[in-house]
């Protein structure tokens, strides 16, 4: 079983190319996903985070501010260290885990938004990078989390520019609207089952 990564920047569409991926039978885990779940409800993790940031950061439920995080280590490079040393090596442990229930399968998918700037790329065998121009992607976040075009091109100018995340990744998906989805994914599923034999 190959362990494949999947990512892109903020409005590429990762997300529903997963959700292609996973019409054809293909596992993925969200990273992502699995991260919030976690901030949630890992108490060494709830524990770790009130200690740097204050016991403010949790709403009285449990639940972590994300809003609240987001903002005081949105310009705090020493802080948003911090807390992927918290929650990284958490995230990996459950993918580990998850990956050993789908080893039956011929590949699975890791997606995560910052999965080249992590460093953990070299896991995989292959990675994959959706794309799309910053406008698309301005026009969707706008669309789907009801901001603003200057805060979505803010956080689009805190990821890793695309030029450098292109000469990192091994696959290309367009989802610029222009190149239908469904054929270059049905393409890569049989690409990857088949050349991944020698990968």
């Amino acid at each position: 079983m190959k362990k494949i990564g999947i990512t892109g920047g903020i409005g590429s569409g990762k997300t529903t190319v997963c959700e292609i991926f996973k019409l054809l039978g293909v596992p993925v885990f969200h990273a992502d996903i699995e991260a919030k779940n976690l901030q949630n409800n890992d108490l060494q993790i709830r524990e770790k985070l009130t200690k740097l940031f204050g016991e403010h950061i949790y709403s009285s439920d449990g639940i972590l501010d994300r809003k609240k995080l987001a903002g005081l280590i949105f310009n705090d490079s020493t802080a948003l260290a911090n807390v992927n040393s918290i929650i990284h090596p958490a995230v990996r442990q459950n993918f580990l885990e998850w990956a050993d229930n789908h080893h039956d399968a011929s590949y699975i998918l890791y997606e995560a938004a910052v999965l080249l700037e992590s460093g953990y790329a070299s896991d995989f065998a292959r990675n994959i990078l959706v794309l799309a121009d910053e406008k698309v992607r301005i026009e969707r976040t706008i669309r789907r989390d009801h901001t603003s075009a200057e805060l979505v091109k803010q956080r689009i100018n805190n990821q890793m520019p695309d030029a450098q995340k292109i000469k990192m990744a091994d696959f290309i998906i367009e989802n610029n609207n222009e190149k239908l989805l469904f054929p270059q994914i049905i393409e890569l599923n049989k690409l990857i089952i088949s050349d991944g034999k020698n990968w």
